[in-house]
């Protein structure tokens, strides 16, 4: 499917304490805690922004608030709840409060487990309503966990917030602005090929490679990423560097990702992870970020 050309929006004052975006979802493995070490690896210009597994948006956001996209970004995922919660609050965000203030009012268990329950049954809900949900969901449920069984439907237990904020809107006010010049679908890593022209800047952060074989964590859609899933990634790195894109990676420090990416330059970073079942992919640990240029 082709993408539609945009025109950039007028300049903002996105250095402003009250503009700055952020991520208005809890996300596991978003890079907020890394952007102090990913700085200096992010180019100073970018025109056009390519980020194939959004999730919780961080990266995107802070290089909107830098001033580096001068131009369009292009903003994809496979779940089609995320997808659908970012273009809501791009294009619905008064809407989207406003169903959210009543979320937050009626918050209790047995309201959680029945919104939980939407999607086990036979009701329709609008854009505006999925995203309210996901994000309510989200801001309540066990650790910000999004994961979905076989079926496709959401099953992680409410978390114990005494006063969870559901609403907050100046931060979706701030990522509704940073949004207006993105392009938000559900795409498929593999078909982002065919839109790359020489000197876009892409960044993948894709679900990690597990650090054992009780760590990996990839349940964020009914269909989990496999070792074949991360050969085909590398794939995809290694034709858009031959088309001229500069590209960025982030994933486990592990000797699959080492191999994968050997013709590459590799950085190591330093990450907190607190999710994980086994105690040793717990803590600090080190994380590689893979780059062309």
């Amino acid at each position: 499917m082709a993408l539609d050309p945009q025109q950039p929006n007028p300049t903002q004052d996105q250095s402003s304490p009250a503009r700055r975006a952020k991520p208005f979802l809890k996300w596991v493995g978003g890079k907020s805690q890394l952007l102090a070490q990913f700085d200096t690896l992010f180019p100073t210009t970018i025109s056009r922004y390519v980020e194939p597994f959004v999730g919780g948006g961080a990266v995107f956001f802070h290089l909107w608030n830098t001033g580096r996209i001068t131009d369009q970004a292009f903003l994809f995922d496979h779940n089609a709840e995320l997808v659908n919660a970012y273009r809501v609050v791009r294009d619905q965000v008064e809407a989207l409060m406003a169903i959210l203030a009543e979320h937050q009012q009626q918050h209790s268990k047995e309201y959680y487990y029945r919104v939980r329950g939407l999607d086990r049954e036979d009701v329709t809900l609008s854009d505006v309503e999925r995203a309210a949900r996901t994000i309510y969901l989200n801001r309540t449920c066990y650790n910000g966990l999004y994961r979905v069984n076989s079926k496709g439907q959401f099953n992680v237990p409410m978390g114990s917030y005494k006063n969870p904020h559901v609403l907050r809107a100046g931060v979706l006010q701030a990522a509704s602005c940073a949004l207006q010049n993105a392009q938000v679908e559900v795409r498929d890593f593999r078909a982002v090929v065919e839109l790359a022209q020489p000197g876009d800047f892409f960044y993948f952060d894709p679900p990690y490679v597990p650090l054992s074989k009780t760590a990996s964590f990839t349940s964020y859609t009914a269909d989990d990423f496999s070792a074949d899933d991360q050969h085909d990634l590398a794939g995809v790195f290694a034709q858009l560097s031959d088309l001229g894109c500069r590209c960025m990676l982030s994933n486990s420090h592990t000797p699959l990702v080492v191999e994968l990416y050997r013709d590459f330059r590799i950085e190591t970073v330093q990450a907190k992870r607190a999710v994980n079942s086994d105690t040793n992919g717990r803590g600090v640990v080190d994380e590689v970020v893979v780059l062309n240029y």
